[in-house]
């Protein structure tokens, strides 16, 4: 699907999507429960999906109503013989998914074989084959490439990761640990990444009543878990920042905007994008549980994400309305998402006529007169939607080649924009 976006003006109030990464994470924990869990606030991106049919698949009961799902999980399905003792589970392009429920499907003493589609099909899981034999897992990969085919039961015993690629496989540990562990036991982690998705991973499995605690995100403690109450847990998915920061980019571009459901005392990492906005010069106005973003006169600004790069996409179409050359860092971060990141930024918004420098681990974005194109996503979600950003103060139209990606994290992404700007876009 194409989508052509008119440059327009941004007007309006907006709630915020759920975070998928909140949701993905309240699936698996709630697999891990042995009572139902009530989510709230649960969202239907590709992402999320993924999550849910993977539950599924390992033997929790699943109904959705009216955005509140509620999810019958117990301890019998880690003992169950399964009908079928080769279950695959479908991953689709989320990284998080392969990456944090590996571990938790190396409980079983069955064979599961992981599969994904798109981009993630090129996405590296040598740690899988590095850390999981290491607890007594049988692991066999595509040439470290998914399918990634798994046979546990996992051992909770003392290990040392590696976190310089990615947290998600942490979080999978940390869940698997934290589900397993008889006796407090410990995880060493080297060069952590990420470290705001940790946080929220620990929010989440603190909410569950798992027991983990970290000293300098070096040294997680897990011990066993706190006895569950009786009755149901219920959990809300918050606003998600990392699709909340195009909102509210968009405004800084294209006029005023308010977003509600974005939480400013959120463990997400990506709130961070406050901090841009304000050092860029947009005007920010916060009124309890709600964020007025309005445009003024950008200047170039500074930024550090090494520990949120999903925040470069929505920074660099920012970057591009700003007087100046900024300067980003954290593109080492960027190789192994749903495209290579740094260059693809680089080549699209380049055809936008926006120059990205790229030299080691900084990026540097020289805004000027940002024009309408036609652009490819690259099928990153990300992408799409910095384009498309970028677009609503363009001179002439952009075209975005597989705007589709979106559906990834925001199915409603474009309606969204159609819903607070003239911008109109349409599908071609």
């Amino acid at each position: 699907m194409n989508i052509i976006v008119q440059p327009g003006r941004v007007n309006g109030k907006l709630k915020a999507p759920a975070s998928k990464s909140s949701m993905q994470r309240a699936c698996a924990a709630s697999l891990l429960t042995p009572a139902t869990t009530i989510i709230e606030n649960a969202g239907e991106s590709k992402d999320e999906m993924a999550a849910l049919s993977i539950i599924k698949k390992l033997g929790a009961e699943v109904n959705f109503l009216n955005h509140q799902l509620a999810i019958k999980s117990g301890e019998i399905i880690f003992h169950s013989i399964f009908p079928d003792k080769n279950i695959t589970l479908d991953c689709g392009e989320s990284g998080l998914s392969l990456r944090m429920f590996a571990p938790i499907a190396a409980l079983f003493n069955y064979d599961i074989t992981l599969v994904g589609h798109g981009s993630l099909l090129s996405r590296p899981v040598n740690f899988l084959e590095d850390t999981l034999p290491q607890l007594n897992v049988d692991v066999s990969t595509n040439h470290g490439k998914v399918p990634v085919t798994l046979r546990g039961p996992l051992s909770t015993k003392p290990i040392t990761v590696n976190g310089a690629l990615s947290s998600q496989f942490l979080t999978g540990l940390l869940f698997a640990y934290a589900k397993e562990c008889k006796q407090s036991v410990q995880i060493k982690v080297e060069n952590l990444s990420s470290r705001p998705y940790i946080d929220l991973t620990l929010s989440v499995l603190e909410h569950f009543g798992f027991q983990v605690s970290h000293t300098n995100y070096e040294l997680f403690t897990i011990k066993p878990r706190h006895p569950l109450p009786a009755h149901s847990i219920k959990y809300r998915v918050e606003g998600d920042w990392s699709n909340g920061a195009f909102l509210l980019v968009a405004a800084a571009i294209g006029g005023s905007l308010e977003v509600e459901e974005l939480n400013l005392e959120s463990t997400q990492g990506d709130k961070n994008i406050m901090q841009a906005l304000y050092d860029s010069g947009a005007e920010v106005f916060i009124d309890k549980k709600i964020i007025r973003v309005q445009k003024a006169p950008l200047k170039a600004f500074e930024f550090d994400a090494t520990q949120t790069p999903d925040l470069f996409p929505p920074l660099v179409a920012l970057a591009a309305y700003c007087k100046g050359v900024s300067t980003i860092k954290g593109v080492s971060r960027l190789l192994h998402k749903e495209s290579n990141r740094s260059l693809t930024l680089q080549q699209e918004f380049k055809k936008m006529n926006i120059a990205i420098e790229l030299n080691g681990d900084t990026m540097k974005v020289h805004g000027g007169s940002v024009h309408g194109a036609k652009v490819f996503s690259h099928n990153d979600h990300r992408i799409a939607m910095a384009c498309a950003v970028a677009a609503i103060g363009a001179t002439g139209r952009t075209e975005i080649m597989d705007a589709s990606a979106v559906e990834k994290s925001y199915p409603g992404f474009f309606n969204d924009l159609k819903k607070i700007s003239n911008c109109v876009p349409k599908v071609k």
